[in-house]
């Protein structure tokens, strides 16, 4: 009999896990350290170990990451792309050197140890010596096509070197950014008044992964390669170390730091001697990596189910140093989202002076019970991002109590918002907030939303820093005078895009709805609100019961959409938007279809529309539409060249249909 709290605790590690990893590997925004992390699934790991019953097939141990996101292309991989387990000291490193020597009966067993770089990794496909293809990991089977992205790596050789080069060659590596590069990258991205990225992964993430290569192109990205997957057509070398020469002499680029060593002695000396000079390598390296240098032994050891039983990572402990807590500070992000802060006594750490370190959320802070007046301990997690590690409750001085955490915004006074059993708190004065401005005002003027083309980023931020728009009801204000002030503001410039806000004002209730930023509300709940309550009006006189009634609205969505609407700032806005002359077509119930109801998932390219196209018709006939198949899934609709949701729904008995009966189900009237 497994208890009813191992199941609970079970339940809530995947689904932190799974949360942790889609911020992780899909927004490239992680809320966690690695530590933290790699706590929360070695705890999963030992209960599932413990009580084997529990373990299913979609649980965060039987898998490597996350799905792709929509932006790239899905790339199928030849061979899975694995994780690799960690170590995290001497008796770790012993039993992993254990368990290899017992696998192969052998006695001391030879490794090659290379530096771990914090990266993004990519497998990057060479056809008669030509670059064919580059993918990203993505969820271990299936990554994201950034071919055109990896070609402007300078790095990366877009033809193999040599004529005997291997009809088909996939290599495995590391897109890196190198410490002084990105020190330059973030130099230009504060002159343009621009974001900094927080640590390297980060910003090589974000560079490889942009929808236009000419930005790439412009990113300080590095490559070292240190594996192949498919191999067809030539000799293989006997060791890995062999294999990193027969890469270096095809001209692809390999870590020179690699070393081939003996027993668990020769990879603790190797650990020690790169974590001493770990300072004055050109990038950035969180641990070492041991692999099993025999390719032949790797096969016979071959995996589990997430990683190789012939390799490990070993990290570098965090420097971590004591300090006092002396104040917590709430901060709002420009989404709306409330970040508690802890204010240090200025502590050098790891060569930085640290005053401040994330709580991360309300529920982490009242988790830990970090106090102000507290001895806590500070690291800098991946040696860039300041973190408390833990307090010295021995040390806690009796004046010291719990902190309370708002229930209104400390910006704007709004209430908050937080969904039930979510850890993100949101101020719910979106329209007001100053904290939110430009993030509200970009928003609402995009194509989905109001669609009012020519307002980009950089002009946001010159109309919010003026003064001109303080609310989104102050676009309908500016006039060609105030936009000739603005730089690069010409008059036929500032005339056009007085016309384009002009003509924003016939606009629909599902844009504006996903316009106005509502927490919880998406495009597809936008469209749900609309179809069943018509006008704005309607909408806003609802109570929580009522707003219930619709589909998919919840308690949390209900909640949170009811107290957008009685929040005094925002009913001023809309009102103003009244006011400057907005006006929303009328909407029609949805009318009975054969998908209403139904909840449907497109994959592949469509011949007849776009894919956003198709999203919103079948939406606007009442159906649901999402981006992954599960057993309430009804349909999958595979256009041409479809990814691996084809195999899933043909997995859970989905049925799968052909942009044919699309098009027969949009004939239907919306």
């Amino acid at each position: 009999m497994i208890p009813k709290t191992v199941r609970e605790r079970v339940e809530a590690l995947r689904q932190q896990i799974r949360e942790h990893n889609y911020l992780y590997y899909v927004l490239d925004n992680p809320e966690i350290t690695d530590a933290e992390y790699d706590a929360l699934f070695a705890e999963l790991a030992a209960l599932e170990h413990e009580y084997p019953q529990l373990v299913t097939a979609d649980s965060p141990t039987q898998r490597v990451g996350e799905p792709v996101t929509d932006g790239f292309r899905p790339v199928r991989h030849g061979q899975p792309m694995l994780s690799l387990s960690n170590v995290f000291g001497e008796d770790d490193l012993a039993d992993f050197d254990r368990r290899v020597r017992e696998r192969l009966s052998a006695g001391v067993v030879t490794y090659i140890g290379e530096p771990k770089l914090d990266g993004l990794a990519i497998s990057i496909l060479y056809e008669e010596g030509v670059l064919k293809q580059a993918a990203t990991r993505g969820d271990g089977t299936v990554g994201e096509d950034v071919t055109a992205n990896v070609r402007t790596v300078r790095g990366c050789p877009l033809r193999l070197r040599g004529s005997d080069v291997p009809a088909r060659l996939e290599v495995r590596g590391e897109i890196y950014i190198p410490k002084a590069g990105l020190k330059a990258l973030n130099a230009r991205q504060l002159a343009a008044q621009g974001r900094p990225f927080a640590n390297p992964r980060n910003a090589a993430a974000g560079s490889l992964r942009q929808q236009n290569p000419a930005v790439t192109a412009q990113r300080p990205l590095s490559l070292f390669c240190y594996a192949i997957g498919e191999f067809a057509g030539g000799g293989m070398p006997d060791t890995q170390d062999g294999l990193l020469d027969f890469l270096k002499d095809l001209g692809l680029p390999v870590n020179p730091e690699r070393r081939v060593v003996e027993g668990v002695a020769g990879c603790l000396a190797y650990h020690a001697d790169l974590q001493r000079r770990r300072d004055s390598l050109p990038y950035d390296i969180d641990g070492v990596v041991y692999k099993v240098n025999s390719l032949r032994d790797q096969v016979r050891l071959g995996a589990v189910s997430r990683s190789p039983r012939w390799a490990v990572a070993h990290k570098f402990p965090p420097e971590e140093m004591p300090t006092r807590v002396e104040a917590i500070e709430v901060q709002v992000g420009r989404t709306g989202a409330l970040t508690p802060v802890a204010v240090l006594r200025p502590v050098a750490v790891g060569g930085v002076v640290v005053s401040h370190a994330t709580l991360h959320n309300a529920f982490e802070l009242a988790r830990r019970d970090i106090r102000v007046g507290d001895t806590v301990h500070v690291r800098r997690a991946g040696d860039v991002i300041p973190e408390i590690t833990g307090v010295r409750l021995s040390e806690r001085p009796a004046s010291a109590v719990p902190f309370v955490f708002p229930d209104h915004c400390p910006v704007c006074g709004s209430p908050v918002v937080r969904a039930e059993g979510g850890m993100i708190t949101r101020c719910a004065g979106g329209l007001f907030c100053d904290a939110q401005r430009k993030q509200t005002v970009r928003h609402f003027a995009s194509r989905r939303a109001l669609d009012i083309e020519g307002i980009g980023e950089k002009l946001v931020d010159q109309l919010v820093d003026t003064g001109l728009v303080r609310t989104v009801a102050d676009l309908y204000r500016l006039s060609v005078e105030d936009l000739e002030t603005l730089e690069r503001m010409g008059r036929r410039s500032a005339q056009k895009l007085v016309e384009a806000i002009r003509a924003s004002r016939q606009t629909t209730l599902p844009k504006l709805l996903y316009g106005l930023g509502i927490p919880e509300v998406g495009e597809a709940t936008a469209q749900m609100l609309s179809r069943h309550f018509c006008t704005l009006g309607a909408l806003m006189a609802a109570d929580e019961e009522t707003l219930m009634k619709v589909p998919d609205i919840g308690p949390v969505a209900a909640h949170a959409i009811r107290t957008f609407f009685t929040e005094p700032h925002n009913e001023k806005v809309l009102a103003a938007l009244k006011a400057a002359g907005l006006e929303i077509a009328p909407m029609e119930a949805v009318v009975p279809s054969a998908v209403a109801g139904k909840t449907i998932v497109l994959t592949g390219s469509l011949r007849g529309l776009t894919r956003a196209d198709a999203q919103a018709a079948l939406r606007a006939r009442g159906a649901k539409v999402t981006e992954s198949v599960s057993a309430r899934t009804d349909y999958v609709v595979a256009g041409d060249d479809p990814g691996s949701k084809i195999e899933r729904a043909r997995a859970l008995g989905v049925p799968v249909v052909g942009e044919e009966q699309l098009q027969e189900w949009l004939r239907e009237p919306a």
